[in-house]
């Protein structure tokens, strides 16, 4: 054992003497001044991003692949523009109180995907991977509709089914921007996923971009969640401007009692009916009524609060700062995004046009004592329960004893279904 440990002493002995001897990399240190450490200081900073544009600079995408470089307006003056509108839905959200759980979010990742040099929004920033992770496949619209489907209540509905026609004339909207999409230049295709913006349905929206469209799924999310946010703003002037004071003053009769074996049956009922005439908008239908299943039974109350709750809480964070990061000013300054946005107004106020006209329609065949306040038909729209809660605030303008909010509900749910349903058809 001696000899053998002296053998291979002296062997690793005799190779390290032969190695060839390893060159140290010396790595040439040049000494700076102060000034000099300065100005190198200076050149990571914002404020040099910002007022000095470079020609390498590219943009951040969910894919690397589809970069580009930046143009100078971009880098610089779009930054500063888009920052500034991000805290105006700062302003918005916490001063005036428009829909600070979407608003919030979008503008905090508007702000970040506006930031130079840390590529946020790129494929390995955190706004790229949440962006990748559950907008550009689709997923997140899927739990945000279970979600809701779990919060809401179809006893409005179930009450006055009338209201369901409020639902379907809202989304006038949406066929109506279609035309006028495929009218200005877009392909059929195209016009498609734009115009359902007019249901004024984030998820949705998202859903069918990214069937439809994916080059446009970024500017649609952006618009479709946008003027959900900012329904307080859209509708009231468009209600007002239809209606007169007698109108919105109109009472209508208390709902009637609903039992739990109709609010039980209504989604299964609607999931068969989606199942046997519009298969592809079964993927919206089914999360929407699963969750409003899991409610309605009573018997998965666990279930049912954790997607009322924790899961809806923060997929809307996750999916904010995603469309958030479509708020860049190479991706909403440009020509294609202003025309979506501007198409997408128009249908939402067309949307919420038709509804509050059908229901002055409506007025015409019905009873004094059965007369519908066309305020409601505003709610047709499915920027559930945004829609409702606007047209309840409304009519207490005018009457304060007046609580239109579960009248409202009912539309506003036949929106949310019915622009599922329009969904299908523009699927199919």
């Amino acid at each position: 054992m001696l000899l053998l440990f002296f053998a291979l002493f002296s062997t690793n002995a005799f190779a390290s003497s032969n190695a060839a001897p390893t060159e140290e990399v010396k790595h040439e240190y040049h000494e700076k001044s102060m000034g000099q450490l300065l100005e190198s200081f200076y050149k990571t900073t914002g404020i040099y991003a910002f007022t000095t544009p470079r020609d390498d600079v590219m943009t951040s995408e969910a894919h690397a692949e589809d970069a580009r470089p930046m143009t100078t307006f971009e880098q610089t003056w779009g930054r500063l523009i888009m920052i500034g509108i991000c805290l105006f839905l700062f302003y918005l959200a916490i001063s005036k109180g428009f829909e600070p759980l979407l608003l919030m979010p979008i503008a905090f990742g508007g702000i970040l995907a506006n930031i130079p040099l840390a590529g946020i929004g790129g494929e390995t920033g955190m706004l790229g991977i949440i962006y990748n992770m559950g907008i550009a496949n689709g997923f997140f619209p899927l739990l945000i509709f279970m979600g809701v489907g779990a919060m809401t209540d179809f006893t409005p509905l179930l009450a006055n089914p009338k209201a369901a026609i409020l639902g379907g004339a809202a989304q006038f909207g949406i066929f109506g921007s279609l035309v006028g999409a495929v009218a200005i230049g877009f392909d059929l295709q195209s016009a498609s996923a734009i115009s359902i913006i007019g249901g004024a349905d984030g998820p949705t929206s998202i859903f069918i971009a990214n069937r439809l469209a994916p080059e446009l799924l970024g500017a649609i999310a952006v618009a479709a969640y946008s003027y959900m946010a900012l329904v307080p703003v859209i509708q009231p002037p468009i209600m007002k401007a239809l209606t007169s004071e007698a109108e919105r003053k109109i009472k209508m009769p208390k709902l009637r009692k609903v039992n739990k074996l109709e609010n039980l049956t209504l989604p299964i009922v609607l999931l068969l009916l989606a199942i046997l005439f519009l298969p592809e908008s079964t993927p919206l239908i089914g999360a929407f009524c699963l969750g409003n299943f899991f409610k309605q039974s009573g018997a998965v109350e666990r279930l049912s609060d954790t997607m009322q709750n924790s899961l809806i809480n923060i997929v809307t964070i996750f999916l904010g700062l995603g469309v958030g990061s479509k708020l860049a000013a190479d991706k909403f300054l440009v020509i294609e995004t202003l025309g979506i946005m501007a198409i997408g107004l128009i249908a939402f106020a067309a949307g919420t046009a038709a509804g509050v006209i059908m229901a002055k329609i409506m007025n015409k065949f019905a009873s004094d004592e059965n007369k519908i306040n066309p305020l409601i038909g505003a709610a047709g729209v499915s920027a559930v329960p945004m829609a409702a809660r606007v047209v309840s605030k409304v009519g207490q303008e005018y009457d304060k004893s007046n609580v239109l909010l579960m009248h409202a509900m009912g539309p506003n749910v036949a929106g949310v279904i019915g622009s599922a349903v329009a969904a299908g058809v523009l699927l199919s």
